[in-house]
C-alpha cells in the first residue's frame, strides 16, 4: 500500500486507514538510539501518540500540534 501524501480525513477514512497511514509515516527501526520518533512524542509511541486521530476524535494535524516544540 502505498501512503497518500496528507494524512486520510477522518471523515473520509477508517480508523484501519488511519492506523496504517500512522505506521508508514512513523515506522519503528528498531533502533531507539537511532531514530528517535518515541522521544518526539515525550516516550510513547506514535500509534499511542496519535490515538485520538485513529479514534477519530482528532484531525492529524491537531494531534501532531500537541507535540510541536
Amino acid at each position: 500500500m502505498i501512503m497518500p501524501q496528507q494524512p486520510p480525513t477522518i471523515d473520509e477514512s477508517t480508523a484501519d486507514e488511519r492506523r496504517e497511514y500512522i505506521r508508514q509515516k512513523f515506522p519503528c527501526l528498531s533502533d531507539c538510539d537511532l531514530c528517535g520518533t518515541c522521544a518526539q512524542f515525550h516516550g510513547q509511541e506514535p500509534r499511542f501518540a496519535f490515538a485520538d486521530y485513529i479514534d477519530g476524535k482528532a484531525e492529524f494535524l491537531e494531534v501532531a500540534q500537541r507535540y510541536r516544540h
